[in-house]
């Protein structure tokens, strides 16, 4: 039959650094194609990355104890390759 200790085990959802990512690439996703056109980012843009920034910056900061090595450096590696996909729609052929 099924073992006890698999009732006793806390499940504790999903990561804040998987959460964090997901809000990232929503939120990039939604905004990004409306501002960022041929060789020019939107003042808006630039405002929304801000908040975006200061809501990371506070979410690490209360859920520090859940952000081992790996989910860190998953969670930079996300923000690399966000960056790099604006970069690439903001200089695309037009």
């Amino acid at each position: 039959m099924i073992p006890e200790e698999l009732f006793k085990r806390r499940h504790r959802g999903t990561p804040e650094s998987f959460t964090l990512i997901i809000v990232n690439a929503i939120v990039l996703a939604l905004v990004a194609p409306g501002f960022v056109k041929c060789h020019h980012i939107s003042l808006v843009f630039w405002i929304v990355a801000g908040a975006l920034a200061i809501y990371n910056f506070f979410t690490v900061r209360r859920h520090i104890e859940s952000f081992d090595r790996f989910a860190m450096i998953a969670y930079i590696a996300s923000l690399v390759i966000m960056a790099g996909a604006v970069v690439a729609l903001a200089f695309k052929d037009c």
